[in-house]
């Protein structure tokens, strides 16, 4: 692909319906980011919530195709009226649908369509995310919900397989902790292994990491990023339960850059939070605020990396 560049695919916190909309940034180094389109939504939502949160976007290497996969759900539309004031009734009754918008060269994009996963019996599905799976050579999408079975109580991390992104396997759960709910999966490949961050909601209220030599797991916990994330919280570097929506990126020099999505304020003070490591494998990722720019608080979102010719193309979107 030659140097690479990366986009940041997200939306932002904002009490009007612009904000649950698919917004694209941009940098060449993974540290300083501008924003597309003059910080103003790239893609809207017309079909289901009309609205979108909490977005991956995948490059599918046999189709020559990039889709866009985010959560089907609006608070702006939604939360006065249809939801009742009430995340208890989003939890169950939310975000059927996943929707979808693809691409061939990340500038011009289909209209959304609706994609439905779950079954009857699921709740809200929430966060998707995409990884490729190298020993079964499809697609892993990969999500959280609640179920009907447990009155709803607790989000496991559910699974499907694509090859095409348009017939999809019957759900499956890929993770589960009995002591919590776990949501906000984020599944990166490094050397064999398979590494999941997710947020696990209690026991402990932060941002965990998981290690598989499958995709589907099974997964166990990498006890060097639970003291890493310990010892900042001890330091004050960090709170506890006021972060989420994990997403990493292997940036150019082969370091890791985790950034995770702090919403310990309201409004316009929320958005992502870095953290650099040498590797998945050692769990050690550090904050690294300082080194990072943003001229906005980024939401719920996914990195990918680009080329320069793809960087310049989505830098000229002007809509």
């Amino acid at each position: 692909m030659g140097k690479q560049a990366y986009l940041f695919v997200h939306f932002r916190e904002k009490d009007t319906p612009d904000g649950e909309q698919v917004y694209f940034a941009l940098s060449r180094d993974g540290f300083q980011w501008e924003a597309v389109n003059e910080g103003k939504p790239v893609l809207w939502a017309y079909y289901g919530d009309r609205g979108v949160r909490d977005f991956t976007i995948v490059r599918c290497r046999e189709r020559e195709k990039f889709y866009i996969f985010a959560t089907d759900l609006s608070l702006a539309y939604g939360m006065r009226g249809k939801y009742h004031q009430s995340w208890d009734e989003i939890g169950r009754c939310g975000s059927k649908y996943f929707s979808v918008w693809e691409s061939d060269n990340l500038a011009d994009w289909t209209e959304q369509r609706l994609v439905k996963l779950g079954t009857e019996e699921m709740g809200c599905l929430w966060a998707p995310d995409v990884i490729y799976d190298e020993q079964e050579g499809d697609y892993l999408l990969h999500w959280s919900s609640s179920h009907k079975s447990d009155g709803y109580l607790r989000k496991r991390i559910y699974f499907s397989r694509t090859k095409d992104f348009e017939n999809f396997t019957k759900p499956e759960v890929l993770y589960e902790k009995e002591d919590s709910s776990v949501i906000d999966s984020a599944i990166y490949y490094e050397q064999g292994t398979y590494y999941m961050f997710v947020k696990s909601e209690a026991a402990p209220a932060r941002i965990m990491l998981l290690r598989s030599r499958q995709a589907a797991g099974q997964y166990e916990r990498i006890e060097a990023f639970d003291a890493c994330m310990q010892a900042q919280a001890e330091k004050k570097q960090i709170d506890d339960g006021v972060y989420e929506a994990p997403t990493a990126v292997q940036l150019a020099d082969g370091k890791w850059c985790l950034f995770l999505d702090y919403y310990g304020v309201p409004g316009a003070g929320q958005g992502y939070v870095p953290f650099l490591a040498d590797s998945l494998k050692s769990g050690e990722f550090w904050r690294a605020d300082r080194e990072f720019y943003f001229p906005y608080g980024f939401k719920h979102g996914t990195i990918l990396k680009i080329s320069l010719e793809e960087y310049e193309r989505i830098q000229k979107l002007a809509l």
